[in-house]
């Protein structure tokens, strides 16, 4: 599937920015299901200084600094990316049936043990801690002796049935255990939840941010700037006979999963502990006082963008995602 994506951030402030810099996590990744085709930035005003670097998980991240006043600020993330169908989660083999217990215990701490890269997603992550209202939460979930990807599995059928989403229930700063206890969130919140109960339970889970292609009503044309960035949880389960381990991805917010990627019509953007580690922008200014933000967002494929008004003056859709 080759899909177009355009994510537009734009601030305005009470009184002028004298100097800012920003970091930007809008640069989708290049995986075995996903290829990036084009990728560009159109920041205004255009910044004194911007350079590209790869962070500690892999993620392209821009950097960028303005040194000159200024009242608003326009940021345009424009990429081109085809997608492939995951398979399915395994319906035999060792990963069938490796139960959860033992993935636990692969990642016990023993002296000598040799070390897995995953192991880093075991521990808590400023936006998620370990706790035992996690474990308590997901227990039904994990019976003795269960296969790890039928429990995870089942921990998503759960959050996703018996959790409410509810735009603006929730903020970006949240605690993930607070949405638990309401009882609702978005997405983020769903998948901090997600990986707040795995880790709990001593098995690995990171934070993957992107976007999901969504249909407009029939007969209806696509509004630009109508869709949401999204976020969904992965979990990682170690190989065994000299087989390296994979990543299998879940979402919670639409009951989707698969290996590599929940569906042929995600776009994978960043992964990380949480979302503080994916934020698609964030920075420090000096002045600006107070700001209005609009977020907008268009996924789409390329031939239903084709002489469209790309940059129209919009509401922004809710910022926290599907």
């Amino acid at each position: 599937m080759k899909l177009r994506v355009l994510h537009r951030t734009t601030y305005r402030y009470q009184s002028a920015v004298d100097m800012a810099q920003h970091m930007l996590h809008l640069s989708p990744r290049t995986t075995a299901l996903q290829q990036v085709l084009a990728h560009r930035l159109a920041i205004e005003p255009e910044p004194a200084a911007l350079h590209q670097s790869t962070d500690a998980f892999g993620n392209q991240r821009t950097f960028f600094a303005q040194q000159a006043p200024h009242d608003s600020l326009s940021v345009l993330a424009d990429s081109t990316v085809t997608t492939a169908a995951p398979r399915p989660l395994p319906e035999s083999g060792p990963w069938h049936t490796l139960d959860w217990e033992r993935v636990r215990e692969h990642f016990r701490y023993r002296v000598n043990a040799p070390y897995d890269p995953a192991a880093e997603f075991l521990f808590a992550s400023p936006l998620v801690p370990r706790d035992e209202a996690f474990v308590a939460w997901a227990r039904p979930a994990f019976a003795p002796g269960l296969p790890v990807l039928r429990a995870v599995r089942a921990l998503m059928e759960r959050i996703h049935i018996e959790l409410q989403y509810e735009t603006d229930s929730t903020e970006v700063s949240t605690p993930p255990l607070e949405a638990l206890a309401q009882g609702k969130g978005v997405c983020q919140d769903f998948a901090h939840i997600m990986i707040g109960c795995l880790r709990s339970l001593g098995l690995p889970a990171r934070y993957v941010s992107g976007y999901l292609l969504t249909q407009p009503p029939p007969g209806q044309p696509r509004l630009i700037g109508a869709d949401a960035s999204h976020a969904w949880a992965a979990v990682y389960v170690p190989g065994e006979g000299g087989t390296e381990g994979e990543w299998f991805d879940f979402d919670p917010t639409n009951n989707r999963c698969g290996r590599g990627s929940p569906g042929e019509d995600y776009v994978t953007l960043a992964i990380g502990r949480d979302f503080s580690d994916v934020s698609p922008m964030r920075g420090v200014i000096q002045g600006g006082a107070q700001h209005t933000l609009d977020v907008a967002v268009t996924v789409a494929p390329p031939d239903e963008l084709e002489g469209r008004d790309l940059h129209p003056a919009i509401e922004p859709p809710p910022a926290s995602g599907r």
